[in-house]
């Protein structure tokens, strides 16, 4: 047994290793002067952040009670993988187009840069995902109570409770929170990660060996005793009712929480520093998870055969080595969940407060006056942020401890996320998705979610009434939230995933058909279609027209700009590199491309900070133009709106059955092939014509000559003839006397 002080203390230096870690491996990239493109296993191990203390305690609970039910949530990520490269590139390339920071960033950017839809996005993540923080923090808080003998309520309790808290809040703000631009990798960050996946792999497998092969002899014997004993529902697939339904359910909610779950997006897009490394990752992460869940079914049989309560199965990692008095292994599980759990809180805190300050508190901040100086304050917002966020979380484990909501909150906040999948993909494979589509969609899928899984959990809870769940609203049965149309008998999580489904699948396909977006939005939907679709990396555009606009005022209102959101040195450190890259900085004018380039690039910095759309807004609302710039960049805009469109119309006509995307440079290609056989057609034609025209000049210049020679005649024949009448009458001739 160990004393809380010892545990604190083990706590605190494997914490400070980590620490270490992450700045010796910030310190290593400073001194080498450029960021570096990682490493391709680091970056697959981070990734197991998926794996959280749901995983490490709750997977054991899960097939305790339901059998191989629990590989579900393995399962359907593994299969989420398969498609990484038609998936995951394509957001990874789009990031690197746009520096998109979150999930709400992407979704929001793709749709017209819509405010609107970041923010909801941002409040069905605070709302899915808090809850599962949570959940994390009881874990910790349980555990820590469990090996160090404490009791489970009372001053106790409470003390140990803000003790981890208020750990959290620290390392999430140390770890994750340090710098303003969450587009700045995170690589010491990633390293510390990648040090706590390993330790819980590691944790979980010396437990899972201990289990088999010291406790018992071997898998054999376990399943042998497992028959004896009656326990076959551990090992069975269909081990509950409905079991069918739930295992589809759970291979949808995983393949969905793998691209969508805030951390896994944060991780897996923003981390990502080369894209080749996702290959690494499909078979790296799933030979992670495979390994994870090896001894899940061997240590829940072995906590029942040992006569362990089922209620207690959660925690049979900690009990069994705790039971047979091996302290050290006791604490190393220990570590492995502590590990599992404060993974997911650091990264999934730090996202959510990005995602928070950059669309819910900077766009409030924007529209009062009053409040814009507080744009100088936006890192310290997001360490507000982080303590508010995890405070909230300790109010929700300790309301509802021991409930209903916490046995089942990993699938709650899955069923969130999953409300993010139909825009999500929509976006990345269908053109005409638009941005009232997301919008009507998110929407309904997030009311149906609270209705049929939110409000019945509040009514379980004892918020409500049961007459909801019994009879429905306005005592209409066909409405009640866990039996909706009809559709009885289900698991509440079942019910909610299919009509939450059918409701955001049907209103974005509906609104994105029936709603026309307009020239800007078509405009960035292409943009962002020929982002993800490339090739190549987005190059800087060329520059033109005549040099005419001083380029001092205008770096001096970038500076202006960028100083409101970042310290004054590192404004003016970003507007001195954006110059450079353009090749401005020696140039007393440019022209209004590099102008437009400029501000493009001053917009990309800004995003790193406050997101794609905040920083679209805070442009438009900011930078101006004098008349002769505002009036050369509508005919530049309107040239190339033309031009664009013209592309679109060709490609959509002659490649009606092309399934390879939008890519708005092959079209532009295309185009440019066929203009140039216009081209060699309009000279062989040319040549026919000058052919036919130097025929025409010689039938010209013969038809000339013989009028001359006509018309010399004629004067001949005139003259002879008044000379003869001049004979006939005794006059003399003209001309003489």
């Amino acid at each position: 047994m160990f004393t809380p002080l010892s545990v604190i203390l083990y706590v605190t230096v494997y914490m400070g290793l980590l620490f270490a870690i992450a700045q010796i491996v910030e310190k290593r990239i400073q001194n080498k002067g450029v960021q570096n493109t990682g490493n391709p296993w680091i970056y697959a191990l981070s990734l197991a952040v998926y794996h959280t203390s749901w995983t490490f305690y709750g997977s054991v609970g899960f097939a305790a009670s339901s059998g191989l039910l629990f590989l579900g949530i393995y399962a359907g990520a593994i299969i989420g993988i398969c498609f990484w490269w038609l998936t995951l590139k394509r957001m990874v390339q789009a990031k690197e187009t746009f520096r998109i920071t979150s999930i709400a960033d992407f979704i929001s950017t793709r749709y017209n840069r819509s405010q609107k839809i970041a923010a909801l996005v941002t409040l069905i993540a605070l709302i899915g995902v808090v809850p599962y923080i949570s959940l994390q923090l009881k874990a910790i808080i349980s555990s820590f109570e469990l090996i160090t003998n404490t009791p489970s309520q009372g001053n106790i309790h409470d003390l140990s409770s803000w003790l981890v808290t208020l750990f959290m809040i620290g390392f999430t703000i140390i770890f994750g929170a340090r710098k303003l631009d969450p587009t700045e990798r995170h690589q010491g960050m990633i390293a510390a990660l990648v040090a706590e996946c390993l330790v819980k792999l590691v944790a979980f497998f010396a437990v899972g060996f201990f289990v088999t092969y010291t406790l018992f002899d071997g898998f054999s014997d376990i399943l042998a005793r497992i028959k004896l004993a009656g326990l076959d529902h551990v090992t069975s697939f269909h081990a509950t009712e409905n079991s069918g339904l739930m295992w589809f359910t759970l291979l949808l909610l995983s393949f969905s929480a793998i691209h969508t779950l805030p951390r896994q997006f944060h991780v897996s897009v923003v981390e990502n520093s080369n894209r080749k490394h996702i290959k690494t990752a499909m078979w790296l992460f799933p030979t992670y998870m495979v390994l994870i869940n090896i001894f899940v079914v061997p240590i829940a049989a072995a906590g029942l055969l040992m006569g362990m309560p089922a209620e207690n199965a959660d925690f049979f990692v900690l009990l069994l080595p705790q039971a047979s008095g091996n302290d050290s292994l006791t604490l190393l599980a220990f570590i492995g969940g502590f590990s599992a759990a404060t993974g997911m809180i650091i990264i999934t805190t730090m996202t959510l407060s990005t995602m928070a300050s950059n669309h819910l508190i900077l766009p409030l901040i924007e529209r009062f006056s009053l409040l814009r100086p507080l744009r100088g304050f936006l890192l310290q917002m997001r360490w507000m942020v982080v303590t508010l966020i995890l405070l909230g979380s300790l109010w929700f484990a300790q309301e509802f401890a021991d409930s209903y909501i916490l046995v089942a909150i990993g699938l709650l906040s899955f069923a969130a996320v999953l409300q993010f999948t139909p825009s999500l993909f929509g976006g990345l494979f269908w053109k005409k998705g638009n941005s009232l589509g997301a919008l009507l969609g998110l929407c309904a899928g997030f009311i149906t979610w609270i209705y049929c899984l939110l409000i019945p959990t509040f009514i379980k809870q004892g918020w409500f009434s049961e007459e909801l769940l019994l009879e429905g609203p306005w005592h209409i049965a066909t409405l009640r939230p866990e039996a909706m149309f009809g559709l009885e008998g289900l698991h509440p999580v079942s019910h909610a995933v299919i009509w939450s489904l059918i409701f955001n699948i049907g209103w974005y396909v509906v609104g994105s058909l029936l709603f026309t977006p307009n020239k800007s939005e078509r405009n960035l939907s292409t943009e962002f279609m020929s982002a993800m679709t490339s090739s190549q990396s987005r190059r800087a555009r060329p520059t033109g027209l005549d040099a005419y606009i001083l380029l001092q005022p205008k770096l001096e209102e970038a500076k202006s700009l960028l100083s409101h959101y970042l310290h004054e040195d590192k404004a003016e450190s970003q507007v001195q590199t954006i110059a450079e890259d353009l090749q401005v900085l020696e140039k007393p004018k440019i022209t209004i491309i590099e102008l437009v380039e400029f501000h493009r690039m001053v917009e990309h910095v800004l995003a790193g900070s406050i997101g794609s759309a905040s920083a679209h807004q805070a442009i438009e609302n900011t930078i101006r133009y004098n008349s002769r710039e505002e009036s050369d960049l509508k005919a530049l805009y309107s040239h190339i709106v033309t031009e664009l469109q013209t592309t679109e119309k060709d490609s959509t006509s002659s490649h009606s059955n092309d399934h390879t995307g939008y890519g708005l440079i092959a079209e532009l290609q295309t185009q440019i092939d066929s203009l140039e056989e216009e081209v060699s057609q309009q000279q062989k034609i040319i040549q026919k014509m000058e052919v036919k025209l130097e025929a025409r000049y010689e039938e010209i210049f013969r038809y000339r000559m013989e009028a001359q020679k006509s018309k010399q005649d004629n004067a001949l024949l005139r003259d002879e003839l008044k000379q003869i009448l001049a004979s006939r009458s005794g006059e003399p001739p003209a001309g003489k006397s």
